[in-house]
């Protein structure tokens, strides 16, 4: 009981987690704004980059951007809490908890896939986020990332029997 307990806890902190994000982005939406505005436009990458060409310098995209990352930090806590809620429910049953985590690994995933290959790859690497002083999110990505795949790594590991 004590391992199906600590998982769905973990997984239930997780999707915390995606849920005060989200709802940070909407009610401060102008703060984060900036960040996805300056990494999309590579305004504070290396001068002369080779990679300026990359660049993306029109508003509209840079709202469409944020929006879908917001939309998809709201997905990550709703698969992770729903399926949080599920793993709670079959929690005495360990056929059933091991049946009931789907959920919560479409989550998880969803977070890896956020903050690894949105932030890490994409803004990290495709716009050289990591060039930036002040823009440089690939640091906390990392961190939400290790974070969430130990998670993963933790709901998929046998055994769930004690």
């Amino acid at each position: 009981m004590a391992l199906r307990l600590t998982k769905t806890v973990l997984v239930f902190f997780v999707g915390l987690f995606a849920l005060i994000v989200a709802v940070n982005n909407v009610i401060d939406y102008g703060s984060n704004f900036q960040f996805v505005q300056k990494v999309l436009s590579m305004e504070t990458t290396f001068p002369d980059n080779a990679l300026l060409g990359r660049a993306i310098n029109i508003p509209a995209l840079h709202h469409i951007a944020y929006n879908f990352i917001i939309a998809f930090e709201f997905l990550i806590a709703f698969l992770c809490l729903l399926g949080c809620g599920r793993l709670f429910l079959s929690i005495r049953d360990v056929a059933a908890f091991r049946t009931s985590k789907s959920l919560a690994i479409y989550g998880l995933a969803a977070g890896i896939t956020l903050w690894f290959g949105g932030f890490m790859v994409i803004g990290g690497e495709w716009f050289a986020m990591w060039q930036s002083e002040i823009w440089n999110g690939v640091p906390s990505a990392f961190r939400f990332t290790a974070i969430i795949g130990v998670v993963l790594l933790y709901l998929t590991a046998a055994p769930d029997d004690l």
